[in-house]
């Protein structure tokens, strides 16, 4: 099937926020364009849901009368690049605030993703990055962010930098109750 290009390949058909992903904030030729962003097809030749969304004539499977459907079956219990945890959770606020209000909320939190990687990655955090801010609620993002500028020198070493983001982060994913790891699929 051709997908339609999206004019908002942030945040999936399915609910993941894609530009929090790392496939999405890398550069070369594994770049991830997001939901049905420039180019998906070629990376992404399947996508059952984003067809049966497009087939639909839904920009987003929550606007449709039978989601979940089984194509959601066990979708928030393991992960890919990207978190699936908050899937659901992110639909549903996107269902209740309006798609602008959440589109909002998600460029924010790509803004202080992209902070993040530009002035604390030392090569080895961009995954632990993506998945704190994607996990984290936007004020905790933005509480972290105050601290590194407060607290860290701007001149320190990188490796010195990234530590300290870490650590702040994970910091703040345990005062909330969230392991800031991926879920792998359980073999059977």
């Amino acid at each position: 099937m051709e997908y339609k290009q999206r004019d908002y390949p942030l945040f999936s058909a399915c609910g993941l926020n894609c530009g929090l992903c790392p496939r999405y904030q890398m550069n070369g030729a594994s770049q991830c364009p997001g939901c049905a962003g420039k180019d998906f097809l070629a990376k992404h030749p399947k996508c059952g849901v984003l067809s049966c969304s497009q087939r639909k004539g839904f920009t987003y499977c929550y606007q449709c009368d039978e989601f979940p459907c089984p194509k959601y079956d066990g979708a928030d219990q393991s992960d890919s690049f990207i978190t699936h945890l908050h899937q659901f959770r992110d639909m549903e606020k996107a269902k209740r605030w309006g798609i602008e209000a959440y589109r909002q909320e998600l460029n924010e939190k790509v803004s202080m993703l992209e902070q993040l990687l530009a002035n604390y990655d030392d090569g080895r955090r961009k995954s632990l990055f993506c998945l704190a801010v994607n996990l984290l609620e936007t004020e905790d993002i933005k509480h972290v962010l105050e601290q590194l500028t407060s607290e860290v020198q701007s001149d320190a070493p990188l490796k010195e930098k990234a530590a300290s983001a870490v650590c702040l982060l994970q910091a703040m994913a345990e005062q909330r109750k969230i392991t800031l790891k991926l879920r792998k699929k359980s073999k059977l």
